[in-house]
C-alpha cells in the first residue's frame, strides 16, 4: 500500500472540519448520556461513526480505517481488558472466602468515618496503584474495595474516578512524562519539575473536592484537618520528588506519605481524645484479609520496576507490526515540525503486562485463601462471563480512539484549540483534557498533542515547557470521563450497563477541575508571581 497523508482541513472549512471530527465523540457520549443505549452498543455505534467520518469526510482509505479500529480493539483487550479481568478475578476470590468482609472490619479499625475511608482508599491507596501500574488499575482496585466497604455502586464508581486524577501525570512510574519528553525533545527533568509546580495545587484541592462530592459542605467542614493532612502531605512530597529527583517515583512516594500521614493523624486524634464516636476503632482484626492486597501491591510494584520489566520482555515480548497501517500514515505540519510516519505495532508483552502481575497476585492469593486449582479455574471462567460486555465496550472505545488518531481527527480538534491566540495557555490545558478523554491515557494524549503544544507555544510567545506540561496536567482531569475508565469502574463495582449514570455524575466535576488547571496555566503564562513558577 502507498503512504497516506493526513489532512487537517478536509472539508476546506475549519468549522465544518472540526464538527466532522467531533461527531464520533458526540455520538458516543450522546448515546451514553441518553441512558437508552447500553455501553457496548453505544461504543460499537461510535466505532462505525468514526470509520464513516474517517473514510467519507477525511478521505482515509477504508482498509486503513478498518485496520486502525481492529488495532485499537486489540489494545483494548490487551493490556486494558487483561487488567480488568484479573482485578475482578481477585475481587471475586476474596469475596467468595469472606476476606472482603474481614477487610471492611480491618479498615474500620483505622476509622469508621466513611469520608476518611474514602480518602485512605480512593485517593491515597489509589495513587499508589496509579504510580505503580496505571492503565485503569487504580480505579478497578479502589472501586472494588469501596463496594466491599459498603459504598453504593454509583458512589464507588464515580468517587474512584474523581480521586484518580492528581496522580495520573506521573502514573506507571512516570511513563506519561517520559513519553512527553520523547515527542517534544524538551529536558525530562524540566518537564517533571514543571508538572510538579502545577499538580501539587490540584493535589490539595482534589481530596477536598472528593469529600464535597460525597458529603457536601458539611463533610468538608467536619473533616477539614484530615483533608489538609492528606492533601498537603501528598502535594509537598509530589513537589519535592518531581523537582529534585524526577518523574519515576513521584506517585509511589507521595501516596505512601499521604497514607501514613492520614493514619497517624487519625491515631493522634484518638490519643488526644478528639475522636468522634464514628472514628473510634472497632475490634482489632488480623492481617489475614489484607494479605491479597498486600501481595497485589508488592507484585504490581515489582512488575513496574524497569529492570524487572526488561527482564520479562527479554523472555517473551513479540512486537507485531500491523500490515497495511504501520509506517503508512503520515502526520504533517503544523501538528509536527516535519512529516513523520505513524507506527502501528502491537506489543504482546504478556509476561511484563500489569494484568499478568495482577493474575500472579490473584493465584497466590487463591492458594492462601484455600482454593483448589479446579475451583480457581471455574471462578476465572465465571469472571470472564461476568465482564464480557465490559470487554467488548473497552475494545470498541479504543477502536474509536485509534481511528481518531490514525485518521487525524484528533489533530483537527487539537488545532481548533490552538487557534485561540493569547488565551492559548488556558485552552492548551483543555486540549490535554480532551486528549485523555479521547484516548483514555495521559501518555497517549502527551504523544498525540505534546509536539503541537510546543509548536503553538512558540507561535503565541509562551514557554514550550509550560505548555507541554500543561498538556499532561490538564489531561489528568480528562481521566475521570474517558470511556475506558468509566467502563472499568462500572465493571469493578459490578454496576454493569450503568455507564451513562457514572458519566453524568463525573462530567461536570471533570470540566470544573480542568478549568481550574487551565486558569492556573494562564496565570503561570502571564501574571506575576505565578510566572516565577515556570521552569526555564
Amino acid at each position: 500500500m502507498f503512504p497516506w497523508n493526513q489532512t487537517y482541513d478536509p472539508l476546506h472549512n475549519a468549522v465544518l472540519s472540526t464538527i466532522a471530527a467531533a461527531s464520533p465523540l458526540v455520538v458516543l457520549l450522546g448515546l451514553l448520556a441518553s441512558h437508552r443505549v447500553r455501553a457496548h452498543y453505544a461504543a460499537l455505534l461510535g466505532v462505525i461513526a468514526a470509520m464513516g467520518v474517517a473514510v467519507a469526510a477525511i478521505g482515509m482509505p477504508a482498509g486503513m480505517a478498518l485496520r486502525a479500529a481492529l488495532f485499537g480493539a486489540a489494545y483494548g483487550l490487551f493490556p486494558i481488558g487483561w487488567i480488568v479481568v484479573n482485578v475482578i478475578f481477585l475481587y471475586r476470590l476474596t469475596s467468595e472466602r469472606g476476606a472482603f468482609d474481614a477487610l471492611r472490619h480491618g479498615i474500620a479499625s483505622v476509622t469508621r468515618d466513611r469520608r476518611l475511608q474514602l480518602l485512605l482508599i480512593a485517593f491515597s491507596f489509589g495513587a499508589f496503584f496509579e504510580g505503580a501500574a496505571g492503565f485503569g488499575t487504580p480505579v478497578a482496585v479502589t472501586g472494588a474495595m469501596l463496594i466491599g466497604l459498603g459504598f453504593p455502586p454509583l458512589e464507588a464508581s464515580a468517587l474512584s474516578l474523581i480521586a484518580n486524577t492528581a496522580p495520573v501525570a506521573y502514573g506507571a512510574l512516570g511513563t506519561p512524562i517520559v513519553a512527553l519528553q520523547s515527542v517534544t525533545g524538551l529536558d525530562l527533568h524540566s518537564l517533571s519539575a514543571m508538572v510538579g509546580r502545577q499538580l501539587p495545587i490540584l493535589s490539595i484541592i482534589v481530596p477536598i473536592w472528593l469529600i464535597g462530592a460525597y458529603d457536601g459542605w458539611r463533610g468538608i467542614r467536619e473533616t477539614w484537618p484530615a483533608l489538609l493532612v492528606t492533601g498537603m502531605s501528598f502535594a509537598i512530597t509530589q513537589f519535592i520528588v518531581s523537582n529534585f529527583h524526577g518523574p519515576w517515583l513521584v506517585d509511589v512516594v507521595s501516596s505512601l506519605a499521604s497514607m501514613g500521614s492520614l493514619v497517624l493523624y487519625v491515631r493522634w486524634r484518638r490519643l488526644t481524645g478528639e475522636t468522634a464516636s464514628e472514628d473510634e476503632p472497632s475490634e482489632a482484626t488480623s492481617w489475614r484479609p489484607w494479605i491479597p492486597w498486600i501481595v497485589l501491591s508488592v507484585v504490581v510494584f515489582l512488575w513496574g520496576i524497569p529492570d524487572v520489566k526488561d527482564l520479562l520482555n527479554g523472555v517473551f515480548a513479540p512486537r507485531l507490526a500491523v500490515a497495511g497501517l504501520d509506517q503508512l500514515v503520515m502526520r504533517s505540519a503544523p501538528v509536527v515540525a516535519t512529516p513523520v510516519p505513524e507506527s502501528a505495532v502491537f506489543s504482546a508483552n504478556i509476561l511484563s503486562a500489569t494484568g499478568t502481575a495482577i493474575l500472579v497476585a490473584a493465584l497466590v492469593s487463591a492458594r492462601f485463601l484455600g482454593f483448589r486449582a479446579s475451583e480457581a479455574l471455574r471462578e476465572y471462567g465465571r469472571t470472564i462471563v461476568v465482564v464480557r460486555h465490559s470487554l467488548l465496550t473497552i475494545a470498541a472505545m479504543l477502536g474509536i480512539g485509534y481511528v481518531s488518531r490514525y485518521s487525524g481527527m484528533d489533530a483537527i480538534l487539537g488545532l481548533a484549540f490552538a487557534n485561540t491566540g493569547v488565551l492559548y495557555p488556558f485552552f492548551g490545558a483543555m486540549l490535554g483534557w480532551l486528549g485523555v478523554a479521547l484516548t483514555g491515557s495521559d501518555t497517549s494524549s502527551n504523544v498525540l498533542f505534546g509536539n503541537l503544544q510546543t509548536i503553538t507555544a512558540g507561535q503565541v510567545g509562551v514557554s514550550p515547557t509550560l505548555m507541554a506540561a500543561a498538556n499532561s496536567s490538564g489531561g489528568v482531569m480528562g481521566k475521570m470521563i474517558d470511556a475506558q475508565s468509566i467502563v472499568v469502574a462500572s465493571t469493578a463495582t459490578r454496576w454493569y450497563g450503568q455507564e451513562s449514570r457514572i458519566l453524568r455524575f463525573v462530567f461536570w466535576h471533570s470540566l470544573a477541575l480542568a478549568t481550574l488547571v487551565g486558569l492556573l496555566v494562564l496565570l503561570q503564562a502571564y501574571v506575576p508571581p505565578f510566572t516565577r513558577m515556570v521552569v526555564p
